[in-house]
């Protein structure tokens, strides 16, 4: 068996390791592995093969991987968490809602709430929207 088969195995379980990870730095090493393939199959004896294997893997993971690490973080949608999720969301009035607060439903959960505009009420039933959480508790709207 050819010594460049080896490195050729040895990329393909590299990238397919990558896959369970997502870091990218087993994919760089995967083609430093290509580049030992490469330098076996042009006849270098196995300390060039694995010379080439660390010069691409190095450049490769302090060159490349930052910069497409970052391109891609960058191209994920940022999601709210925690309360700000709830900021537009819709929900059910389960206690009367008025200037001393009551409680609401959002997304199977529980809250106090209060009104967003003074002297406003909303009766057991009433669909809401938050239009934002204070500490514990849901500023609500009138709902569809």
């Amino acid at each position: 068996m050819h010594v460049g088969l080896i490195w050729l195995g040895a990329a393909v379980l590299l990238a397919a390791g990558e896959a369970a990870g997502g870091e990218l730095f087993m994919l760089m090493l995967a083609a430093g592995a290509l580049g030992g393939s490469a330098a076996a199959f042009l006849g270098a004896p196995i300390w060039g093969q694995a010379l080439a294997f660390a010069l691409v893997s190095v450049i490769l993971v302090v060159g490349v991987r930052p910069i497409v690490r970052r391109r891609l973080l960058a191209a994920l949608p940022e999601h709210d968490t925690n309360t700000a999720a709830l900021t537009g969301r819709g929900g059910t009035v389960v206690e009367a809602i008025g200037a001393k607060g009551g409680l609401v439903e959002i997304a199977g959960d529980t809250w106090t709430a209060r009104p967003l505009i003074e002297g406003e009420t909303f009766e057991a039933g009433d669909k809401v929207l938050v239009h934002q959480i204070e500490g514990a508790t849901a500023i609500v709207m009138r709902g569809i």
